[in-house]
């Protein structure tokens, strides 16, 4: 089994997030101790933004592309081959003004690539990053699972689910911004449901 844990909390140490996507990736273990996890802190080491290098870039065949973004383009499909690689994509996401962190979207940015990820058909696109399972620790400080503010989930689910991700599951610890006693419970609930979801 190969993993690839993602942590996308601004927080390079410290973070909630990071911490529950840690206890998914040892449960995992637990279940096959020859896993082989690779861990992408995109605070410590953040994606770049998809700008104006990168577009121009990815409409360019190699041989008019400038070093520059010949650059960008082997970057991107760093990022590409190491979600390729992957068996389970665990991601630690925490909600920031109703949305996934910015350093997570830019991983996206960088691995919703026409070709290599998914393809464009008369039918319309279809993913190819498939036979892969994705599971997500979500924290908030509020209270948001299946409402309509639930925006991360929602587009996790679908954006993943574009690149061919069918499998996605998410951890949910909630009301993390109410107090000690709520940021524990919210701990003691999120453990009980990987014990369920991965057990």
């Amino acid at each position: 089994m190969k993993i690839l844990q993602i942590n996308s909390s601004a927080r390079i140490d410290g973070s909630a997030s990071s911490a529950l996507a840690d206890t998914i990736v040892r449960h995992l273990r637990g279940i096959d101790p020859d896993a082989v996890v690779q861990i992408k802190n995109l605070a410590r080491d953040p994606v770049q933004p998809l700008d104006e290098l990168a577009v121009a870039a990815r409409m360019l065949p190699p041989d008019a592309r400038t070093p520059d973004q010949t650059a960008r383009v082997l970057e991107d499909e760093r990022h590409v081959v190491e979600l390729l690689r992957a068996d389970i994509i665990v991601i630690g996401a925490p909600m920031y003004n109703f949305n996934i962190p910015s350093q997570l979207k830019n991983w996206i940015d960088a691995v919703a690539k026409p070709g290599a990820t998914f393809r464009y058909t008369e039918t319309g696109p279809v993913g190819l990053v498939t036979g892969k399972r994705a599971i997500i620790a979500l924290t908030r400080g509020g209270f948001y699972r299946d409402t309509p503010a639930d925006t991360p989930a929602q587009y996790l689910r679908y954006m993943l689910g574009f690149l061919g991700i069918a499998d996605v599951q998410f951890i949910y610890a909630e009301g993390m911004a109410r107090g000690p006693e709520m940021t524990a419970k919210a701990f003691r609930d999120a453990d009980e449901q990987i014990l369920n979801l991965v057990a």
